[in-house]
């Protein structure tokens, strides 16, 4: 270390880097005997104290240092006095962390230490949903719980206003009150979202009903108001839940918010219902690389983003998001206590033990009768014999891509190079040069089919979550591995890759040849999403065809072909028992013979036995009268005519 007398807060460079620093200059690197610009001491006094350091803790300190530097940035870039005050504040707390080699602890008007107030408000609105909701049955209680979670999620990641624009905009408020949340809030909850250094902690769970209060009508106006703006972006069932109930279920939790006796802010408030299952909102400490999916919906809409167009600084470092707990996982008996009260009765539906005895005849062989066959059948799905080529390990699925960050590994650059070749050979008409430009660029992937240890497939695609789709570039399975449903095992794990990452639109440019093959996997020349969403992101082929496929978050499309080959087996099975229940014969028909021409169906002898009923259109379906309809239609010509 630097000599004792020297006051020196730290080695600073004699030959400083321009302000501000120009991205085409090489990084000037230093060396121990390079004198400090304040203190002429040597490099190397600075650091001799570090000398016994071990490799975690220098970690750490590093890690502090690019906190502090940040910390730095937002100090000079910030224009609210309070809150630069607060980031000047952490930056000193850090970078004394660094001198002494401790733990940062934020201490003076901030002493008290989380929580600040209870019951928290994630404890508060889990009360709120027993103490006014626990009476309904599981099912729809279960969609309150889904509103008090993306209301909690809402508030987690909800940017408050800065003091002076509360002071503004409500002058009578406490604003010496909120001024001390705000303070915390930053220090406790905003600001580790983007300095790891700092302990992170949920606002659901460390504040309570003082600051609810402060930011609940401002934030339901906003909600509300967002929710209206962009309700053609999100799913059907969404917008039912977030337009017609989320409203309502706001209006009772304000009553409770600003109420001066409700009881789900006592601290010990008994749930009224037996059952206190709570919403299951964790904190995340360490959030995961994962930017802007913190949403408890399966869309992309900014309705579920966080911040809902505020700014932090969080969104100027490199992103890395926070994903919300999905909840905890409900129990078996609670399941069963969900669905059998709620399942709707269809007139005519088959008893659920029916069903439940043919599943068990078709999914046991020794109770199917015929001969046992090893091979597949006929009429096998396109991808039956990919899926067991995969289950037995002969052929693999890996998205791969190269990267800028990190040096990919030598099996990856393998594939890489491998995928363009496949390429290559299978699009002639498409130029190498092209072709190996967007397999290596980063903003692309490919989903990679592996057999043997080398690539002989693959779908080049790159990814636009901000637009809520991804575009398909190449899609290719080499010559002599075609025809055996690899091109449509590898398009349904294309789609699986992305429902798991809430992408649900593809977009793709078909020439003649492969129109066919994508019409086969749901492609369409349909286009669902809005033009201004894709215009200018999707790349433009001359002589090549849009097309667009939608994908079901429900359906699990590596086995659909599996599932509708059961549905379609249970189908007939319940035939071939009802046809045994009917064992009376009746004679043909000898109408016909007779010069008639037809027959209602409910005439034909047995017919109503099997357990058929007339449909309520055939019921309201009026044969015209010849006369009438020729009047009518030479009415109408006549019109066109003039």
């Amino acid at each position: 270390m630097a000599e004792e007398s020297c006051k020196c807060n730290g080695w600073k460079n004699p030959n400083p880097s321009p302000t501000p620093p120009r991205a085409d200059l090489q990084q000037i690197i230093v060396n121990l005997t390079e004198s400090c610009r304040s203190c002429s001491h040597a490099l190397a006094a600075h650091v001799s104290h570090l000398e016994n350091v071990s490799e975690e803790e220098m970690n750490r300190l590093l890690g502090i240092v690019l906190d502090v530097e940040y910390l730095f940035t937002c100090v000079h870039k910030e224009e609210d006095a309070d809150t630069k005050q607060v980031y000047f504040y952490l930056f000193k707390l850090l970078r004394k962390s660094i001198l002494q080699r401790g733990k940062p602890v934020v201490e003076g008007s901030l002493e008290k230490k989380p929580p600040f107030e209870k019951p928290s408000i994630e404890q508060g609105v889990n009360n709120f949903v027993q103490y006014k909701f626990s009476h309904l049955p599981p099912k729809e209680r279960q969609t309150i719980v889904e509103l008090a979670k993306m209301f909690l999620n809402r508030i987690n990641y909800w940017h408050l206003e800065a003091p002076s624009q509360r002071r503004l905009r409500s002058p009578n408020d406490d604003i010496s009150g909120y001024k001390e949340n705000y303070t915390r809030w930053l220090c406790y909850c905003n600001v580790p979202q983007f300095c790891d250094s700092l302990p992170r902690y949920e606002t659901t769970q460390v504040f309570g009903r003082t600051l609810l209060r402060s930011v609940f009508t401002v934030m339901r106006r906003q909600l509300l108001e967002q929710a209206r703006q962009e309700k053609d972006k999100l799913p059907l069932e969404k917008r039912t839940l977030i337009l017609t109930h989320f409203p309502k279920f706001l209006s009772m939790l304000e009553e409770e918010v600003y109420s001066q006796n409700s009881p789900i802010w006592d601290q010990d408030f008994l749930s009224v219902s037996s059952r206190t299952s709570q919403l299951g909102i964790q904190t995340v400490i360490s959030p995961p690389p994962v930017a802007g999916t913190v949403s408890y919906n399966s869309n992309s809409s900014s309705l579920e983003q966080p911040n809902g167009g505020s700014t932090s600084p969080a969104s100027c470092k490199a992103s890395s998001g926070l994903e919300a707990n999905p909840g905890e996982k409900r129990k078996m008996n609670d399941c069963h206590v969900l669905e059998e009260p709620k399942r709707p009765r269809v007139m005519g539906d088959i008893p659920m033990e029916l069903i439940n005895e043919v599943m068990s005849t078709i999914t046991d062989p020794a109770a199917m009768l015929g001969p046992e066959t090893n091979f597949l059948s006929a009429h096998s799905a396109r991808d039956e014999a990919a899926r067991l080529e995969e289950r037995r390990g002969v052929i693999e699925f890996h998205v791969v891509g190269n990267s800028l960050n990190q040096k990919p590994n030598k099996k990856i650059l393998m594939w890489l190079v491998g995928l363009q070749n496949v390429f290559s050979h299978q699009l002639p008409r498409m130029p190498k040069e092209y072709i190996t430009r967007l397999v290596f660029d980063p903003k692309h992937k490919t989903l990679a089919l592996i057999k043997d240890g080398r690539v002989i497939g693959g779908i080049c695609f790159r990814m636009f979550p901000s637009q809520g789709f991804t575009e398909i570039v190449f899609c290719a399975v080499t010559s002599n591995e075609q025809v055996k449903g690899y091109g449509t095992h590898l398009m349904n794990h294309l789609k699986e890759y992305h429902i798991k990452h809430d992408i649900l639109n593809f977009l793709t440019y078909a020439d003649e040849y492969a129109i066919g093959y994508f019409k086969k996997q749901g492609f369409s020349k349909e286009i669902k999403i809005p033009k201004t969403k894709y215009v200018g992101y999707i790349k433009d082929y001359e002589g090549a065809t849009l097309m667009g496929c939608e994908l079901n978050p429900q359906i699990p499309y590596t086995e659909f072909s599996v599932i509708i080959k059961k549905q379609k087996e249970i189908i007939k099975k319940l035939i071939e028992r009802k046809q045994a229940q009917i064992r009376k014969v009746y004679p043909g028909l000898s109408c016909f013979k007779d010069g008639v021409r037809q027959i209602p169906v409910e005439s034909i002898p047995g017919i109503r036995e099997t357990g058929w009923k007339p449909s309520g259109k055939d019921k309201s379906k009026e044969p015209k009268d010849p006369d009438q309809l020729y009047s009518t239609l030479k009415s109408i010509l006549q019109q066109v005519k003039i």
